[in-house]
């Protein structure tokens, strides 16, 4: 046993038996940061090319990007809300100017005002009724021989611009027939029964309603009485105007309007706001013929 001991001791200085701790804890310190700098700068420079500038990672990209991409895909309101609809844009069709062979290719707006057909599709406000008016004129300037094809299918608008609208029919030379194809609301159902008589006409579905006009005033209690004043003047004045239209007496029309009166088709058609009900071919040929007996029993 002596001799194996023997074979595991080292023959060194006494003084190098006794190791000093400091100095193995300061290499290994300096070992360990060495280690680790080697490492971030070998990172580093693998993801940077020759040049010093960073190499882009395409996949790692395009992860993050679809990652990304799916998670705004919720369905919470506040970001159905943010998302924007692609606007489309007026189509644009081809038209033949008459007198000539040649095609121009005009938004759809633009075709229609050329054949005489105005379309009432939204909220009447100034700018519209300023719009409409001036088509308006300008078709019976050239031609007042013809006729004008006045579509509804909208809420109506506010009263005066509305009126605009309504004195202008009635001053032109041109026949204005006016077509429901929708429904017609409030001061647009007053516009489609001052279409001329024999051509207001309305779809099988159509939905008609009218009412008393209304507004609301502020400020001292003259200008709102003098605000009240000239409502009413405006109502007497719609209700007379409705009553040579339709046939009926001023005291029905008012008794009828003093809250909203709606109206199917055929109901507008007994009550004179329209003078026929326009049945396309194709629902026609569909319909069931009257000598067919069928029903129940």
């Amino acid at each position: 046993m002596r001799g194996m001991h023997s074979l595991f001791t080292l023959d060194t200085p006494q003084d190098a038996c006794v190791p000093n701790h400091q100095s193995l804890i300061l290499s290994l310190s300096l070992s360990l940061s060495l280690t680790l700098s080697v490492f971030f700068f070998m990172r580093s420079t693998s993801k940077r090319n020759v040049f010093g500038r960073r190499r882009p990672n395409l996949t790692l990209e395009f992860h993050e990007k679809v990652n990304k991409s799916l998670q705004t895909r919720t369905g919470s309101k506040a970001t159905r809300a943010r998302i924007r609809m692609m606007p489309i844009g007026v189509p644009r069709v081809p038209y033949r100017t008459p007198g000539e062979g040649t095609i121009q290719w005009v938004d759809l707006w633009n075709a229609l005002y050329r054949e005489r057909v105005i379309f009432i599709g939204q909220e009447i406000d100034e700018e519209f009724s300023n719009q409409v008016l001036a088509t308006m004129l300008y078709l019976d300037s050239v031609d007042s021989s013809k006729k004008i094809f006045l579509y509804i299918n909208g809420p109506g608008g506010d009263l005066t611009p509305s009126m605009a609208i309504y004195d202008t029919m009635q001053s032109l030379q041109s026949p204005v027939g006016t077509h429901c194809v929708g429904y017609a609301y409030n001061l647009a159902g007053f516009l489609l029964a001052a279409g001329e008589k024999g051509n207001r006409i309305a779809m099988p579905l159509s939905r008609i309603a009218l009412q008393s006009p209304a507004g609301a005033a502020r400020g001292q209690a003259d200008d709102i009485r003098n605000e009240a004043n000239e409502l009413l003047r405006i109502r007497d004045y719609l209700f007379s105007e409705l009553a040579i239209k339709t046939g009926q007496p001023v005291e029905k029309i008012n008794k009828d309007l003093s809250r909203m009166k709606r109206f199917n088709a055929q109901e507008a058609l007994e009550y004179g706001l329209i003078d026929r009900i326009i049945r396309p071919p194709r629902i026609k040929a569909d319909a069931p013929s009257k000598e067919t007996n069928a029903g129940l029993g």
